[in-house]
């Protein structure tokens, strides 16, 4: 842990420039890159409170900084069938199955995205660093869905400053466990780290987290679960899933948030099935964006992976609900 005060000559500088200037003479590895990954990873604290790199420092402020070890992992091409949904000279689009880790880190080197990415395309952004290459956001591991990713520098700068603008569409199909009130919100709460359970994100106090918005909709009541329509605004980590979590409405088959509350589901049948679906129920099927290039619109849409359709099948049949030929098909 380093701790650094602000002299007055130093204030006004964004905060990954006063670092990098603070700490990396005579650390190679920690550029200006490294330095925005350790804040955005809250391993960086002014004041007590997390901060963006774009935070201006003041004299006598008080940064702390946790100096994680850079991964030192090398990013190995491996032929992983890759679903593309979309491809030109600046981007593509892909689907990411559940299970599936966007790019190497702490305990995986092999079988994520970025090392499908590596075999198939020759050319993709160097921004993030060579263990992400093209890499502009994340999904969890569990989740499915849209992804863009970047082929070169340039489109990865402007998509980056269109989720920075938040002008990305994004949206998930989530069923959680018991009846969502009111039928349509928004939540509005800040996510930060959990104070005891690091590799876990918890709703924090004002000044502790950052900032989250969840727009929902709920599609339909089936049986103990609402089938939700959500669009996040903000792109914590774990967003949906600590938000839903938060209000008593844990995602189905979420192993991390919400085990203790799988109770609620009165049905031994289904909260068999839960615990064997072998995944969490959010789907990113719906992903908005301006081309990087030309500045046209492009919207994507994904329907839902077979095992979420088969388990709300089951769900619909154990609550004595009609079935329906696919969820997608009502869009």
């Amino acid at each position: 842990m380093r701790t650094l005060t602000v002299s007055a000559p130093e204030a006004g500088i964004r905060l990954d420039v006063y670092l990098t200037r603070a700490l990396a003479e005579g650390r190679p590895e920690l550029s200006r890159t490294r330095i925005q990954a350790l804040i955005e990873d809250q391993a960086v604290l002014v004041n007590d409170r997390p901060a963006k790199p774009s935070y201006r420092v003041r004299a006598g402020d008080r940064i702390e900084v946790e100096l994680l070890p850079p991964p030192t992992l090398e990013l190995r091409p491996e032929p992983i069938p890759l679903a593309i949904v979309y491809e030109d000279e600046d981007l593509v689009v892909v689907e990411k199955p559940a299970g599936m880790v966007v790019h190497p880190g702490a305990g995986v080197s092999t079988g994520t995205l970025a090392n499908a990415l590596c075999f198939y395309f020759q050319q993709l952004s160097t921004t993030s660093g060579p263990i992400r290459p093209g890499i502009v956001h994340r999904l969890d591991r569990e989740t499915s869905g849209l992804l863009v990713v970047a082929k070169n520098d340039r489109a990865h700068e402007v998509l980056a400053e269109q989720f920075s603008r938040r002008e990305v569409r994004k949206f998930y199909r989530a069923l959680v466990i018991g009846h969502v009130t009111p039928r349509e919100g928004r939540i509005a709460a800040p996510i930060g780290r959990h104070p005891v359970h690091r590799t876990m994100m918890a709703i924090r106090p004002p000044g502790q987290g950052r900032e989250a918005l969840t727009l929902y909709r709920v599609i339909e009541i089936i049986g103990d679960f609402s089938l939700l329509d959500v669009e996040i605004k903000t792109g914590r980590t774990h967003q949906i899933r600590v938000h839903f979590h938060w209000l008593g409405h844990p995602v189905v088959g979420d192993l991390v948030y919400g085990r203790a509350l799988w109770t609620k589901v009165r049905d031994p049948v289904l909260r068999q099935a839960m615990a064997h679906l072998g995944r969490h129920f959010l789907h990113a099927y719906r992903l908005g964006f301006r081309h990087p290039r030309s500045g046209r619109p492009m919207e994507f849409t994904l329907r839902l992976p077979e095992e979420l359709e088969a388990f709300l099948a089951l769900a619909r049949a154990r609550a004595n609900l009609p079935p329906r030929s696919s969820e997608n098909d009502r869009e």
